[in-house]
């Protein structure tokens, strides 16, 4: 018999991911958030639809792991100094939002003659956005790195602890009817407080103390297991031992880990974990959807949905009056709230539970944030024609309106000229450090938040997202732009991020990092420029300095290095005559080398012409070239004065760049400038 049960719950755990990917990739295709797939997924193997259906219970279980891993990444990136620096437009602006949508939405459940309390639920669910569908719309619009992005952040944030505490109130307010409610209450409040007591004292040294004995055995498995365990662990203990809510138990045990050292490695491991029973979560949600009931109420579903789109941005654009933030700031985050989403569900299901709403005003909910969700990347499509609107309408209101400057300034984004660097772990620091003092632009997108708000603050202009699996990249500016550089050591991500600028910009160079031989050919079919291999090239130069301590010739080394590096980078991309001519050129050029120095401050050659200087007949070596305020100079003329800060282009044999370096500048000064 167990193992029939084991079966069943297998089957309804593979056609539930599978059929959500299935509705995943047909929601990316159209332009929508995933979530929609997975809720329409979850209605396809509901009870109320043909086929399939799926057991409700069992996935109802899994679906409980997937609100702990969400309530645990929201605590893991609950950061009390980001929310202290948006605090004056966060904090207000989020309260009065929640208390005047939830108010709306108890005057409409009393129109429709619902029950008080089965109003107030409907009110608190729409007051509350969606994090997953708010970070996806910001970073897919190239708006989370921004102030206004932070604002918004930091003004969900504020409902995300609203919601956690409402969460844990419901089922003491609501949970008895005897007359020993009250004290039953007060018990429960009392529980919740030593549980939140006991977790940021004494959790807060022993997590972290645990993970570090951990993380000191150098096995990944362990840290991972120990990071997952934590969060079920955690969020169960709560619910057994003091009566706390599993959402909860598993938003503190976040908290307490933030502030750990390895609080971004946690968040990465437990990532692909928190990705997929959220899936699950929003499957099942999706299953005790009734269509049919919908469809009999398509007149309050479109209310519920208006008022969810266009009455919470309203209320949020008209706060903006009151609050100091500019109006384009005010409309990404009306923009941005103007759906609801899975603690909208969370809180529905606590209110089924405690028979507070029924089945059918809970499917009402999700139909309405089913709607506003697909409606959300329309909302901030629509941010600059309604700006626009409104300045042309009335420029005096718009004036005062938007009288509040964003603060701090935000970063200028370069938009024409530009290198863009898709990661900046150690290969792309050292690209983006030459590019600077290159002076050219750059642009770097990077997926680790934290990492993104530093670069910003050093003057590093960023973008946050995945640009690997988000339309961030359509905000890099790729068909201004002068190079796309991919560093990411995750070669199928690689790959994603190639093919997608390809088609942005089909005649941008790209030049991409590969982690396999076999990847080089596949980064190059599908557009890319130049592919290079960091294991294979280190290799190399190890090869090519044993050989020559070992007394070869140069030249010698020099054609066996070619020669590997041609047979492993060969994917028949290039046709045989060109790597003849390729042949060809390199044996001409092999043992002359062109390099770039620097002329220093202290230069002898300083205010004189290239003739004066003389340098091909003092030292064999020649200038062909010159880089002066950014601007190349080839085969400079025999009158150009020589300045501090110009880059030499010298050709030449090994001794002849020697001597000409002593004499430019007595020991030269590699400029970093590629040849």
């Amino acid at each position: 018999m167990m193992h029939v049960e084991n079966i069943s719950l297998l089957a309804n755990l593979t056609i539930a991911l599978v059929t959500a990917f299935a509705g995943g990739i047909i929601a990316r295709r159209i332009g929508l958030p995933t979530i929609v797939g997975y809720l329409l997924a979850g209605m396809a193997i509901g009870p109320f639809t043909p086929g399939f259906v799926g057991d409700v219970a069992d996935l109802s279980q899994l679906a409980e792991i997937g609100v702990i891993f969400l309530m645990f990444g929201v605590g893991l990136h609950f950061s009390l100094h980001d929310l202290w620096a948006v605090r004056h437009v966060a904090l207000p602006g989020a309260i009065l939002q929640m208390v005047l949508a939830t108010g709306l939405g108890f005057i409409l459940s009393r129109s429709w003659g619902w029950e008080p309390l089965s109003g107030l639920l409907l009110g608190l669910s729409i007051s509350i956005a969606s994090t997953v569908v708010l970070m996806r719309g910001l970073m897919d619009n190239g708006l989370l790195s921004t102030n206004a992005g932070r604002i918004a952040v930091g003004w969900l944030v504020m409902e995300d602890i609203a919601t956690v505490f409402i969460l844990v109130l419901l089922p003491i307010i609501f949970g008895g009817r005897s007359e020993q409610s009250l004290w039953l209450a007060l018990a429960s409040l009392l529980k919740v407080a030593v549980f939140v007591a006991v977790m940021l004292f004494a959790g807060r040294k022993l997590l972290p103390k645990l993970l570090d004995a951990i993380a000191s055995t150098r096995s990944r498995e362990l840290f991972i297991l120990a990071a997952v365990a934590i969060a079920l662990g955690t969020a169960f203990g709560a619910s057994t031992f003091f009566d706390v809510s599993l959402a909860l138990g598993a938003f503190l045990a976040g908290v307490v880990l933030s502030e750990s050292q390895f609080s971004h490695q946690i968040g990465d491991d437990v990532l692909p974990f928190r990705e997929t029973f959220a899936v699950i979560f929003f499957v099942s949600v999706g299953m005790i959807v009734n269509p049919l009931y919908l469809w009999a109420n398509a007149g309050q579903v479109i209310i519920l949905t208006t008022l969810i789109v266009v009455g919470k941005a309203l209320i949020t654009q008209l706060l903006g009056f009151f609050l100091p933030a500019s109006g384009r700031t005010m409309l990404i985050v009306a923009a941005g709230l103007s759906q609801i989403g899975e603690f909208s569900f969370i809180l529905g299901q606590a209110g089924m539970r405690l028979g507070i709403i029924n089945q059918e005003q809970y499917s009402l909910i999700l139909a309405g944030s089913l709607l506003s969700i697909m409606l959300n990347p329309l909302m901030f499509r629509a941010i600059k024609p309604i700006e626009h609107m409104m300045q042309r309408l009335s420029p005096r209101l718009w004036e005062w309106f938007d009288r509040h400057p964003l603060q701090p300034t935000d970063i200028a984004l370069p938009r024409e000229g530009h290198v863009v660097v898709v990661g900046y772990g150690r290969v792309g620091q050292h690209i983006v450090n030459v590019l600077e003092r290159l002076g050219v632009p750059r642009l770097v997108i990077e997926i680790d938040s934290g990492r993104a708000a530093e670069f910003n603050a050093r003057g590093v202009p960023t973008l946050f997202g995945d640009a690997a699996n988000s339309d961030v990249l359509i905000h890099a500016g790729l068909e201004r732009a002068r190079a796309l550089v991919v560093t990411l050591p995750d070669e199928t991500a690689t790959e994603m991020v190639v093919a997608a600028a390809r088609k942005i910009a089909p005649n941008l160079p790209i030049i991409a990092r590969a982690a396999t031989t076999k990847g080089v050919g596949r980064l190059l079919k599908l557009g890319a420029h130049d592919v290079i291999h960091p294991e294979l090239e280190g290799g190399l130069e190890v090869m090519r300095h044993t050989l020559l301590s070992l007394g070869y010739p140069a030249t010698q080394v020099q054609g066996y290095t070619d020669a590997v590096r041609r047979d492993e980078y060969d994917t028949t991309v290039s046709s045989p005559a060109e790597h003849q001519a390729l042949d060809q050129m390199v044996r001409a050029a092999r043992g002359i080398e062109i390099v770039w120095r620097l002329v220093s401050e202290h230069s002898p050659i300083i205010g004189q012409t290239l003739a004066e200087a003389n340098i091909r007949a003092r030292t064999g070596a020649s200038v062909i070239a010159l880089i002066r305020n950014q601007q190349l100079i080839a085969n400079p003329k025999s009158s150009t004065v020589f300045q501090a800060g110009d880059l030499l282009g010298l050709i030449g044999e090994s001794e002849q760049i020697a001597a000409a370096e002593q004499l430019i500048c007595g020991t030269p000064e590699l400029a970093g400038v590629p040849e």
